[in-house]
């Protein structure tokens, strides 16, 4: 670790002694370039900024709380060790980050699978992966933001109250499902019930309302 000040850019300079507040007020990439210094204060505001979003990333795919957590731990560790690899020129540091946990939980997923880590009907739901499902090239893919906005909208209409407020929770809010229980004061399993079969229902919903505005926008053309 080195003992002299690190300048950043022309406004910035940071010294050993830089408290954590300082470091808070850095950008994503001047605290990279920390890291790359070996900075390891630096890690500690990055992942103040990100851990979420990167829990989000890894429970999406991943489907559990434990192995969401312990990877995003690994995520931020490979993000220190990985710094000096991060090229500026091609995205944002949180593009990078985001990319990297990403990635990182396709591998664990399919580690998991093989190993039978998952009950059949968690299987469905790690391989369900975002809500939306992909309707090319008129169905999905073709709405506007209003229309998939109400699409949206419908799915989570036709979710019991509790499987659409575990969902909520879950996805705007980054929750863990055993964080949900404690707000909700429900037991572990039964909000995870709720999370894996409204899920499944909100796919469900999203896969026909695609499908129908597929035949429409085919049957408009068709009439053209």
């Amino acid at each position: 670790m080195t003992s002299q000040s690190l300048p950043l850019t022309a406004s910035v300079e940071l010294s050993p002694s830089t408290t954590h507040a300082e470091f808070s007020k850095l950008t994503d990439e001047e605290l990279i370039s920390l890291m790359k210094a070996e900075r390891g204060e630096a890690l500690g505001s990055l992942f103040d900024r990100y851990f979420r979003l990167v829990l989000c990333v890894a429970l999406r795919i991943l489907r559990d709380a434990g192995e969401a957590e312990d990877l995003m731990q690994d995520v931020f560790l490979e993000i220190y060790r990985r710094a000096c690899l991060f090229d500026a020129s091609k995205g944002s540091a949180k593009t990078w980050i985001l990319q990297y946990a990403y990635h990182r939980s396709m591998n664990r997923r399919q580690y998991l699978i093989a190993r039978r880590f998952y009950r059949s009907e968690e299987i469905s739901a790690v391989e369900l992966g975002r809500w939306e499902p992909s309707y090319s090239p008129n169905g999905w893919d073709g709405l506007t933001s209003e229309e998939r906005r109400r699409m949206l909208k419908k799915g989570m209409e036709s979710l019991g109250d509790k499987q659409k407020r575990v969902l909520e929770l879950a996805y705007s809010e980054g929750l863990l499902i055993k964080e949900i229980a404690e707000r909700m004061g429900e037991p572990v399993e039964q909000v995870r019930s709720y999370y894996y079969r409204g899920l499944k229902k909100l796919r469900d919903v999203l896969h026909e309302t695609g499908h129908k505005q597929e035949a429409a926008t085919r049957a408009a053309g068709a009439a053209d």
